[in-house]
């Protein structure tokens, strides 16, 4: 007489249960990671568009004897390119500030970089719990 082998491969619920776990470990772990990235991305996007507005400042003011209060006049546009950030610009005889404010995406509730701004002086300021250097600087 012959044995049946009812024997079914595959995986015990416990086993399922132990990856699940180890799944949520690592998730855990690297999820707060991909955030950080993704709101340092936004932030350099952010940075690129103010250093452009400064740049094209100096040149506007080189040809026209003033700084321009219009972003649109020096080709700026008032979003960055994904929209996580809203661009303005304030004006005083010689000297201006062009700010971005996050308003969209992974650093619309960013807490450290409330704000980055640059002045006529070059001067790279920021607002927030984080300092000048954390938001500039990308650390």
């Amino acid at each position: 007489m012959m044995k049946s082998n009812n024997r079914m491969d595959g995986f015990t619920l416990l086993e399922a249960l132990i990856v699940l776990v180890i799944l949520g470990i690592v998730l855990s772990i690297a999820y707060p990671s991909y955030q950080t990235h993704l709101m340092k991305a936004a932030r350099a996007e952010a940075m690129v568009l103010l250093l452009d507005a400064a740049n094209r400042q100096e040149q506007y003011f080189i040809d026209n004897r003033v700084y321009t209060s219009t972003l649109s006049d020096i080709g700026v546009p008032e979003k960055t390119e994904n929209g996580y950030y809203s661009l303005s610009v304030t004006v005083n005889d010689d000297e201006f500030e062009v700010k971005a404010k996050p308003i969209a995406g992974p650093v619309k509730d960013d807490q450290q970089c409330t704000e980055l701004t640059i002045n006529e002086l070059g001067q790279k300021l920021s607002s927030g719990s984080g300092t000048n250097e954390l938001c500039w600087n990308q650390q």
